[in-house]
């Protein structure tokens, strides 16, 4: 596990380029944090990395937004609307096993539906007017672990 201090929303994004840079086809990523830490703006970061020029919004309402005009498809998706279940009729599995990186805020209500290696991001605020964020990446497998090493060079 590393953790990464932020002092504003666009240091939050160029960690998302960075990682962004380094995503393959069939990557994942899960986000967690509260309302407001920055797992949109992280996702606008990598999404301009991918070259996909769309204003990136968060897909509270929709559940899954998908943007092809990259280097590889992006599907941001957020499932904190299935706290209460359903979401094993979205069919992520053909998203998580697909050519695109995907990338789940709020992961933990999904966490069934999970493959076993993604790489999870906690965003927590550092104090409450306060930009300031800790960025915790914690690889789960082989792949992750070297994209996060990757990260430190």
């Amino acid at each position: 596990m590393d953790s990464i201090t932020v002092t504003s929303p666009e240091e939050t994004m160029q960690l998302g380029e960075k990682i962004g840079q380094r995503v393959q086809p069939g990557d994942l990523i899960l986000l967690d944090g509260d309302l407001g830490a920055g797992k949109t703006t992280f996702t606008k970061g990598l999404a301009k990395s991918l070259g996909i020029p769309n204003n990136v919004k968060s897909p509270t309402f929709t559940l899954i937004r998908e943007y092809h005009q990259g280097r590889l498809p992006l599907y941001h998706m957020d499932v904190y609307r299935l706290e209460d279940g359903g979401a094993e009729d979205l069919g992520l599995d053909e998203y998580f096993d697909g050519d695109g990186v995907s990338v789940v805020e709020w992961s933990e209500f999904i966490a069934d539906l999970l493959p076993t290696d993604y790489l999870r991001i906690g965003l927590t605020r550092n104090g409450a007017g306060d930009d300031g964020r800790t960025i915790t990446l914690t690889p789960q497998g082989t792949r992750y672990q070297q994209l996060v090493d990757q990260l430190k060079e």
